[in-house]
């Protein structure tokens, strides 16, 4: 009996060694706040939170899946909506895997030491000894330096990587001197985080533009930013809560939002597994997102839809229509709505003269991956540079904020449709036909009434001095009581009275008789007339 309470006692004392080795080392590895150590790791059930309480960096299952996944959601919003996923095409299929820093990069491994994920940076590490990795307020998970901030000088971070979902502060976009491409792409389905069919990001081929990809094709193309938006996305009006901003150098072209004023609005853009880009708000008061735009907003926006040199139009029955100019290359497919073979030129450009532009105010512009584009030309050197150049079919300004910069494009138009409001004008080369028949039957108009109202203006004028002339020859050639007027031969000029010679004035006033006197004036007297 002694000897099995020894036993027991002996047995008691080896459990509490065990236990207390273990929470001894529990609590050495255990991770509170932002940040893991070259000596800490997160194992499932562990997690990071950023010091603003924000985001929560943890393993997690999503929906009714039993695989796990180590992601980054929202730690404040109750449902808690994920934003991130390292390991998304690589589950972890039970509750053993672990997190830490190794050799300069962050792993994620099994209970058999498999690496489901690791970090990859393209940076080289100085010292190991110096590395953390941090969850920061903005919701991005980097590796760096202890007590450096620098984002430039960051070894990794999940903002360089992300999945479906773009937080304020993030580049959507291209890093062209390391070739590093952020683009987000879509769950394959609410329980599987793995990669969908659906991408969207910048297109950097010719101009970037922003665009929507399924498996690789071109599903939905937001068009190049004009300095104000992207020429495709109307909705993108300037509003007090967040800024859209697109940046394109020699060594970047990305897009990202930031919060205007009050960053304690929660934002987020996420393309789902259908392939709609949404634009995210929440309610705290609801407890629920709120919808604030959403991509692509209707048929006109499936990428070139109306084919070559056709343009969209959701307010015209049927929606596709040739540009002015241009006719369908494919009549019969055209009248039975399928509008893939586009439109031609009806008549073709011959590198000559008379060739100008048609104007189309408002439209979103072509699709510009075969688009030449200087960010410095003036307008008017735009529009030399495309007349003179044989091969150009159309222009644009760049930036329609100060009409700077110029966009020449080569062949065909493609995915051109007509916007409400708040697009932009677009310059489509013609040939002399095509601008001459409109401008020769206005300069016919004109010259007919020029005509019309000169010889009016003649006749008028002629008629009113041939009346005068007339009425004046027939007042000079009247005289008084039936006498002639007389006028003198050395001087053939007409006078208003009629002159009389001395015999017959005499004999007019009976050799002025008193009794033919009538009275006295200023000039004399004056005598009646004798009759007779």
């Amino acid at each position: 009996m002694r000897n099995s309470v020894q036993k027991n006692r002996l047995l008691c004392s080896v459990l509490s060694l065990i236990i207390c080795t273990h929470v001894s080392f529990f609590f050495k590895f255990a991770i509170s706040g932002d940040t893991i150590t070259l000596n800490q790791f997160i194992s499932d059930g562990q997690s990071l939170i950023s010091s603003n309480g924000d985001f929560e960096l943890g393993f997690f299952s999503p929906g009714n899946s039993q695989n796990r996944y180590l992601g980054i959601w929202y730690k404040k919003i109750s449902t808690g909506t994920v934003v991130w996923v390292a390991n998304r095409d690589h589950p972890i299929t039970n509750k053993n895997a672990t997190l830490k820093i190794s050799e300069g990069n962050l792993v994620l491994s099994n209970q058999t030491q498999s690496i489901n994920w690791v970090s990859n940076s393209s940076k080289p590490v100085q010292s190991n000894q110096n590395l953390v990795a941090q969850l920061l307020d903005s919701g991005n998970f980097v590796l760096k330096y202890q007590n450096n901030d620098n984002p430039d000088e960051y070894l990794w971070q999940s903002f360089d990587f992300p999945t479906d979902t773009l937080l304020p502060g993030m580049k959507l976009g291209w890093n062209l001197k390391t070739g590093l491409n952020r683009v987000l792409c879509s769950w394959k389905s609410a329980e599987d985080p793995s990669q969908g069919d659906f991408k969207y990001g910048i297109d950097n081929q010719g101009y970037p533009q922003l665009v929507m990809w399924k498996r690789n094709q071109y599903q939905y193309r937001s068009g190049s930013w004009n300095g104000f938006r992207f020429t495709g996305t109307p909705q993108l009006n300037e509003n007090p809560v967040f800024e859209y901003t697109f940046v394109y150098k020699p060594k970047e072209a990305y897009y990202y939002t930031t919060w205007a004023r009050n960053n304690s609005v929660v934002t987020e853009l996420v393309v789902n597994n259908t392939g709609i880009v949404r634009r995210l708000t929440w309610n705290d008061r609801n407890k629920d997102w709120v919808l604030y735009t959403s991509l692509p907003l209707d048929i006109c926006d499936t990428f070139n839809l109306c084919g070559a040199h056709g343009s969209c139009n959701m307010d015209n029955s049927p929606v596709c229509q040739c540009l002015e100019g241009f006719v369908p290359k494919a009549p019969g497919n055209w009248n039975s709505m399928d509008w893939s073979n586009g439109c031609e030129r009806r008549s073709r450009l011959g590198c000559g003269e008379g060739e100008g532009f048609k104007r189309y105010a408002g439209v979103k512009l072509p699709d510009t991956r075969e688009a030449w584009v200087s960010l410095t030309m003036g307008s008017r050197e735009c529009e030399d540079m495309c007349l003179k150049n044989c091969s150009c079919s159309a222009y644009a300004s760049a930036n329609v904020v100060d009409g700077t910069g110029c966009l020449l494009w080569f062949g065909e138009l493609l995915d051109v449709r007509k916007l409400i409001d708040k697009g932009q004008d677009l310059y489509v080369k013609m040939p002399a036909s095509e601008l001459d028949y409109p401008s020769r039957s206005k300069k016919r108009l004109i010259l007919v009434a020029i005509g019309v109202l000169v010889f009016s203006t003649v006749l008028l004028v002629g008629l009113v001095l041939c009346i005068c002339r007339m009425r004046r020859q027939k007042r000079k050639g009247q005289t008084r009581n039936g006498e002639r007027k007389y006028g003198s031969e050395e001087d053939p000029e007409e006078v208003e009275l009629p002159l009389y010679d001395f015999t017959t004035i005499s004999a007019a006033t009976n050799n002025f008789s008193l009794d033919n006197k009538l009275g006295e004036g200023g000039f004399g007297p004056v005598y009646k007339k004798l009759l007779g």
